[in-house]
């Protein structure tokens, strides 16, 4: 039986989507995501994640390699990565060449998490990959040639291509994944795994103990580490944490109906805005969203932590304000930091 942790035990993360308001530009996005990691740091958070999406009108990482160069730049200690570059959208030697550069411009800063999914529709999949259709089987050998480029030089003939910058950099490199696909490959690579219970709840548990089961030590880890993905809206009451709640309830339900948008407001009540079926939907997503005041979010996470036994959490808060979703990212670090 899996030892009890406290959250205090373990380490707490950001993941940023720099999301887009209504009534907003990717610009306001991105200074607002720079603005909350400069607070993230302050307020002890280990590592500070933005993600891949494409196509998305209300999130502005696409370009993910330029965002983290953006957020590092304006920080100064917290560690900055992606949560995930999705690997099979680019050409691997390109890959180590940007986090190579991130890694000389910051040293001993930048993580490298990648995931198999496009990140997007079908036909933005498409003209991304600009080749035959792939659905993620060939990641293993994407990987392989990523982790090559990374390699130190060594005595032997120069390599015939070679990632400058990028070989012989240490640039963590963590396995993402929303099923057991990836948590199968981290475990035989022995690479640290990040799950996404923040979207796909469902399958958490049964990943996460293949991972460990099946882990085998490596260089980079002798021990399984495990991440996983939760949805925080922290406020001082339960009731005006539950309204903040609602743009990401909106959010995900434009992504249902297949019409995505920017971010919208929060509403009184989300079962006015959504079927029965889909209201449905939004209670079996929301299995590991976490939203209340600070005593209901320190027990929501502490049950979520005695069924994972996770080694971090890196949480996401969808919140349409920005000084509202910085409260909530303090209210939590005031629960895991004690105060």
């Amino acid at each position: 039986m899996a030892k009890t942790k406290s959250l205090h035990d373990i380490s707490f993360s950001v993941l940023d989507l720099a999301p887009i308001v209504v009534d907003s530009t990717a610009g306001d996005a991105l200074r607002n995501s720079l603005d909350l990691a400069r607070h993230a740091e302050k307020w002890g958070y280990t590592r500070y994640w933005v993600a891949e999406h494409h196509s998305m009108p209300g999130i502005a990482s696409s370009a993910t390699a330029v965002v983290i160069g953006h957020i590092a730049g304006g920080t100064a200690s917290i560690r900055v990565g992606s949560g995930g570059v999705m690997l099979p959208n680019h050409s691997p030697l390109v890959i180590a060449e940007q986090f190579g550069t991130l890694e000389s411009l910051f040293p001993g800063r930048i993580d490298l998490g990648l995931g198999r999914a496009p990140g997007t529709d079908y036909l933005t999949a498409q003209a991304l990959r600009r080749g035959p259709d792939r659905n993620g089987e060939d990641f293993p050998e994407l990987l392989a040639e990523l982790r090559s480029y990374f390699e130190p030089q060594g005595d032997g003939p120069a390599r015939p291509v070679r990632a400058v910058p990028g070989e012989g950099l240490e640039v963590p490199i963590w396995l993402l994944g929303s099923s057991d696909f990836s948590a199968r490959l981290a475990s035989r690579l022995g690479l640290p795994f990040g799950f996404a219970s923040h979207f796909s709840p469902n399958f958490t548990l049964p990943a996460l103990d293949l991972y460990r089961r099946n882990f085998q030590p490596s260089e980079q880890l002798s021990e399984p580490y495990a991440m996983v993905g939760v949805n925080v809206v922290a406020a001082e009451t339960d009731e005006e944490a539950r309204r903040l709640g609602t743009s990401m309830q909106l959010q995900f339900l434009s992504l249902l109906r297949n019409r995505p948008g920017q971010l919208r407001p929060p509403v009184d009540n989300i079962e006015d805005y959504c079927t029965d079926f889909e209201k449905t939907a939004l209670d079996e997503r929301n299995r590991f969203t976490i939203v209340g005041s600070p005593e209901t979010v320190r027990r929501g996470l502490q049950l979520f932590l005695d069924e994972t036994h996770a080694d971090e959490m890196i949480v996401s808060s969808q919140i349409y304000d920005h000084e509202a979703r910085l409260r909530s990212y303090e209210i939590l670090s005031n629960i895991f930091r004690r105060l």
